[in-house]
């Protein structure tokens, strides 16, 4: 598991793809940071250890990436059980609100070169 804060090439995310999934690498995005967590087998690992780096529950999200697809508006995929917020009104494994969506798109893509 890592964080990235800085930029991770989509080659290396088809390698992690291989060898996790075979398509698609899990990662958990804090909007508040603009980093996140990845090479993990389940959101919970990368949420549990972006809290132990500091970051806030409220601002983590977790998303599927689909290196093969970059490029494709479906290469994001905001489906994870740690989005289920019914408290903050996210009351889907899916991300509801637009504008997270959309903060969410653009650290991803600043991230993956």
């Amino acid at each position: 598991m890592q964080i990235v804060q800085d930029k991770i090439s989509v080659d290396e995310l088809k390698q992690m793809s291989k060898k996790m999934f075979g398509n698609l690498v899990k990662a958990v995005v804090d909007i508040d940071k603009e980093i996140m967590a990845i090479d993990a087998e389940l959101h919970a690992d990368q949420e549990n250890f972006l809290l132990e780096s500091g970051s806030l529950q409220k601002n983590l999200w977790g998303i599927n990436l689909y290196p093969d697809l970059i490029g494709d508006e479906n290469w994001i995929e905001f489906d994870s059980m740690i989005n289920l917020r019914p408290s903050s009104g996210n009351l889907s494994r899916g991300i509801n609100d637009k504008i997270i969506q959309d903060k969410i798109k653009t650290i991803v893509n600043k991230l993956v070169k």
